[in-house]
């Protein structure tokens, strides 16, 4: 699977003309520009013109740039599809995705509008998503990252946002489980206190163990440390570096494993060494 960095990405509210100016300097990975939940039926027009004006040029670096439409089976949807599908947009993210059938009908439209290239990402946010999302995401190779939509998930489970977040814990291994199976990425969902930053990176560290890329946000406030807790640390990087140059020692002699500091090293863990590197060169690249 290609390496993407998408440590920290940052939903941006497509008819915020000052918001989408603001992030051109923010070191978040991704911005989502959106059309759906944060934009009122009256101003989704609007916010779907400045967004185009604002992805018609490279003024955001390095940023992956996703644009989320409105459901498909929508007025606004309908419309945005045909609009977006030769934009720049880097990917298209769309919501409220719950079975083969709908991906299959946007894939078809979104090929019938010239966007035969363009990925897309799917939400994550309703139990029967969560129960069918292994057959869903291994529907086209198109789907490039799978985004957790927490907020709706926690209300339609009819629960609570608790910071352990063991009452949708197995949701989330789940869908884990089905984007490394089918090599695609998967973004945490948002946390929505962002004043409160003690919680919001006790949650980064929990989803980061659990296997997530990153986590999708709210406020640029939130950016350094989901940037700090799915990035790579100093003491990562030079483990990895450590393992990389033992294991080829090892190699150089025909052994098939080798021992750091007193732990066995396998070809597993190799792969995940190599990974580490490759993160670090890419951030450092820019």
């Amino acid at each position: 699977m290609k390496i993407i960095p998408r440590r920290s990405v940052l939903y941006v509210p497509g008819v915020n003309s000052k918001a989408l100016k603001k992030a051109e300097q923010l070191a978040c990975d991704g911005l989502i520009f959106d059309l759906e939940d944060a934009i009122a039926p009256e101003s989704k027009k609007i916010a779907r013109k400045i967004i185009l004006e604002a992805i018609s040029d490279s003024r955001y670096g390095y940023r992956e740039i996703v644009v989320r439409l409105n459901p498909f089976d929508t007025e606004w949807g309908r419309e945005e599809l045909p609009v977006f599908a030769r934009s720049n947009a880097d990917a298209l993210l769309f919501p409220k995705i719950e079975s083969i059938g709908q991906v299959e009908e946007i894939l078809f439209h979104l090929d019938a509008a010239g966007g035969s290239h363009m990925p897309i990402w799917l939400m994550v946010e309703t139990p029967r998503a969560v129960l069918d999302i292994d057959r869903i995401a291994s529907i086209s190779d198109r789907i490039a990252c799978l985004v957790m939509g927490t907020s709706d998930l926690v209300n339609e489970l009819r629960g609570r946002h608790v910071e352990t977040r063991q009452n949708i814990s197995y949701s989330l291994q789940r869908t884990i489980l089905v984007a490394r199976s089918n090599r695609i990425g998967i973004l945490d969902g948002v946390h929505l206190d962002f004043k409160d930053q003690d919680s919001f990176r006790i949650i980064c560290e929990s989803a980061r163990d659990m296997g997530f890329d990153g986590k999708t946000l709210i406020h640029p406030l939130q950016v350094d440390a989901a940037n700090e807790v799915f990035g790579v640390s100093p003491q990562d990087f030079e483990q990895a570096q450590q393992l990389l140059s033992v294991w080829k020692k090892a190699q150089a002699l025909g052994k098939g494993v080798a021992v750091v500091d007193g732990r066995l090293v396998e070809n597993l863990h190799i792969e995940e060494a190599k990974r580490i590197v490759e993160m670090q060169r890419l951030l450092e690249s820019r």
